[in-house]
């Protein structure tokens, strides 16, 4: 009924790819993806300091760099000036965003596990969570 394949399949299989290119383990990529998680929450971070500077974002956000540098490898994560954000946004978005970062970086590195990550990560959460309480209740 069906008539045999002569000739050599033009798709590749795993068992034909060669084993020499790198494969990074689960671990790496859990690292690639925290290290992501946490530099955008620094980013979060550093645009609420340019808009309401308060001793305890600049000790996040050192934290948070320590923690990225750590996870890349030594890697200084690239920061924004304070004075280079040129709009205002909403304070409260901000704080919205950065609590939504947060519990990413949080999952990420309890699958880990990452304790000093996940701990920082709880922290920024508890910590943004509270800054929106007020707003949150003022609008409701």
């Amino acid at each position: 009924m069906y008539e045999p394949i002569r000739t050599k399949s033009v798709h590749s299989t795993m068992a034909d790819a060669p084993t020499d290119f790198p494969h990074r383990s689960r671990e790496e990529e859990l690292d690639i993806q925290l290290a992501g998680h946490l530099a955008a929450l620094l980013a979060v971070t550093d645009e609420l300091r340019a808009l309401a500077p308060s001793t305890d974002l600049d000790t996040a956000a050192e934290r948070l760099a320590q923690q990225v540098a750590r996870l890349r490898g030594g890697g200084a994560p690239a920061r924004a000036s304070l004075t280079s954000v040129t709009s205002a946004p909403d304070l409260t978005d901000l704080h919205r965003r950065a609590h939504a970062v947060a519990g990413r970086a949080l999952l990420v590195a309890a699958s880990r596990p990452d304790t000093a990550a996940a701990i920082l990560a709880a922290e920024r959460m508890d910590s943004h969570a509270a800054a929106l309480e007020p707003r949150e209740l003022a609008t409701h």
